[in-house]
């Protein structure tokens, strides 16, 4: 059967690479054309766009590039009447794909598949509407969201995490010590706190100085920066200045296992980093905080930012976001994860809850059995 694919970062092109490799187990006849990155093309298929062509985040950069999403989707949209998939699907990425989504379904008979839910439960509520009119399945990935979907009347079904299933990957496989990860990488023979300040420019420039700033606090520790994929090194330069903090590319698993604590800009890194058990402080800062603060408090649905917090459905771990991110807020929370050893056993304790909730390894082949199954009826 033929699949298209609809990605806009790199975690969804990293799920995604791993849903079309479960597809091939399924189907051995699968044919794969897609809107993606390097780890969809590494399991085979076609290119059709790269992903880093179509990810605009924050008010002004979209405005400044409405001409090319505009132009993407529709290019998009006659890719797909030409090759006539029999599915499409798409993974996370809600403002494109819903659009997407939308005009396939008004317009073909192909079946509009959804992997990785989009996130209304947390804001745009009303996108409901348009996901029960346009999306045919939905395969969920956090567990609190069959709750929400069923309130709406709308059933899905939940595959696992397959957050899970990469963090398990590379723990059974890796075996270096902290000297070789050290010594390959150059680092001191301090022990940790790793930084992971986001995927995309806005949000390192957001959050990286004041954590450099906090996490300095502690002469004992070492700063390790784990690099976003599409970076480049240049722009984290910028930030260094006179700190000691060292960058390391392609490694952020490898620095979570080895991290004593990390500081962590609210994502899928929350959950990667919870799945390590390395104890963390989550921080979000954002221009004009205090709006920002009031808004998130009148207008989101939920109570929490970080994916722990949410699949626990209470404070697991600290979220500092707004204006309550502050270099004192920071200092002091991490302070808390390296000194206190009664509040690193309880947020230790209370991962063990979040891994039971996301359930056992195998969430891509879950969701590619059940994809084939329902295409074949």
């Amino acid at each position: 059967m033929k699949y298209y694919l609809i990605v806009g970062e790199a975690s969804g092109d990293l799920h995604a690479s791993h849903l079309m490799d479960a597809l091939q187990r399924e189907d051995p006849e699968a044919q794969f054309r897609f809107f993606g990155g390097e780890k969809m093309a590494e399991v085979g298929g076609e290119l059709v766009r790269h992903y880093k062509d179509l990810a605009y985040m924050g008010f002004v950069p979209v405005l400044l590039h409405l001409r090319t999403i505009f132009a993407n989707m529709k290019f998009c949209k006659r890719d797909i009447m030409n090759w006539q998939p029999d599915v499409l699907l798409l993974v996370d990425y809600p403002g494109f794909n819903l659009n997407i989504a939308k005009y396939i379904h008004s317009k073909t008979n192909i079946p509009v598949y959804y992997y990785i839910s989009p996130k209304i439960w947390a804001w745009k509520e009303y996108r409901i509407k348009n996901i029960k009119r346009d999306v045919d399945k939905l395969f969920s990935i956090l567990p609190f969201e069959v709750d929400f979907y069923r309130h709406h009347n709308y059933p899905i079904h939940y595959v696992g995490n397959p957050t899970v299933d990469e963090v398990y990957r590379f723990r059974t496989t890796y075996k270096d010590a902290l000297a070789q990860f050290t010594e390959c990488n150059e680092l001191d023979n301090k022990k940790i706190i790793a930084l992971l300040a986001g995927s995309r420019k806005q949000e390192i420039k957001d959050n990286l100085p004041d954590m450099i700033r906090a996490a300095s606090s502690f002469p004992d520790y070492q700063l390790v920066l784990a690099a976003a994929p599409g970076i480049d090194p240049e722009y984290y330069n910028s930030f260094l200045g006179e700190t000691s903090l060292k960058v390391v590319y392609g490694q952020t698993y490898q620095l979570l296992y080895h991290a004593k604590a990390a500081l962590v800009t609210s994502g899928t890194a929350t959950l990667e980093t919870a799945l390590f058990l390395t104890p963390q402080v989550v921080c979000y800062h954002t221009p004009l905080g205090k709006i920002i603060s009031f808004l998130k408090k009148h207008f989101l649905n939920v109570k929490f930012i970080s994916l722990v917090n949410l699949i626990a459905n209470k404070e697991v771990v600290k979220e500092l976001v707004a204006d309550t991110m502050t270099v004192e807020n920071i200092t002091y929370e991490l302070g808390r994860l390296l000194n206190a050893k009664d509040v690193r056993s309880r947020m230790l304790f209370d991962y063990e809850e979040v891994l039971t909730a996301l359930g056992a390894v195998g969430a891509p082949a879950r969701a590619a059995e059940l994809i084939v199954r329902y295409l074949r009826k």
